[in-house]
């Protein structure tokens, strides 16, 4: 598989719509997770990023102006303790709550996704991306997506990355493009080289990559692999004025 640009596949990208970026630091000392969100409506575009506990949520940045919350108000990444070993998840909807809450039953990110189907969210189906970082640094990428029909008809694809080489990560999102219907992602995630620097490097790199119109918010962390703790946090919001 070549290596591919993270800034050069989003600017040519109007709306890959949510993704997710997992990988390793240069220094190959640091896992990296990254997550966007972009919008199209005034619903979708009405939110913004921020810390919890265990990772982050979305949240309505003018409330009274929220109509419909239910695929757009969850968290996106959540950090899960097992037997002392660290966790963290990653994905666009309140799957992330479904994969944290079979980890702690003891079973496996696969047995979690295999109870979920992609967004009811006609015409476009919006896939359920999601990704697990182990305290390896090795991680697991999925796309839940329509087949289109019949209408409940879902494809689940698992991809598993260990070792990944320093710099590099896997770029997994919703859509190939703009449309009405909105396109699915096709295909595995690609693989793509990292942008150099700090992590505010690295995700002002990503963030001015992103289409101007459509980016929401933006997320990227920094874990150190040999303590499992989260060394940076950077958050992005549109509505913040980023």
């Amino acid at each position: 598989m070549q290596i591919k640009d993270i800034a050069m596949l989003l600017e040519s990208n109007s709306y890959p719509g949510r993704g997710i970026i997992l990988g390793r630091s240069l220094d190959n000392e640091k896992a990296i997770i990254s997550y966007f969100i972009m919008g199209r409506s005034e619903n979708s575009r009405n939110r913004v990023f921020s810390r919890t506990d265990d990772g982050i949520r979305t949240e309505a940045h003018e409330p009274d102006k929220m109509t419909d919350p239910s695929l757009l108000i969850y968290h996106p990444v959540r950090r899960v303790e097992i037997d002392g070993d660290i966790l963290h998840i990653v994905s666009n909807g309140d799957q992330t709550d479904t994969i944290k809450d079979y980890l702690l039953m003891g079973k496996t990110y696969n047995e979690a996704l295999l109870t979920r189907t992609f967004e009811p969210d006609a015409p476009n189906y919006t896939p359920r991306i999601s990704g697990l970082l182990f305290p390896s640094g090795s991680y697991m990428l999925s796309i839940l997506k329509t087949l289109g029909a019949p209408a409940d008809s879902c494809q689940r694809s698992f991809f598993n990355y260990a070792g990944p080489e320093p710099g590099t990560a896997h770029f997994i999102h919703t859509y190939s493009g703009d449309g009405d219907p909105l396109p699915s992602f096709v295909g595995e995630p690609a693989w793509v080289k990292l942008p150099t620097g700090n992590p505010d490097d690295m995700a002002n790199a990503i963030w001015d990559a992103l289409d101007a119109d459509n980016k929401v918010s933006l997320f990227v962390s920094e874990i150190d692999i040999a303590s499992g703790k989260e060394t940076s946090a950077i958050i992005k919001n549109k509505n913040s004025g980023d």
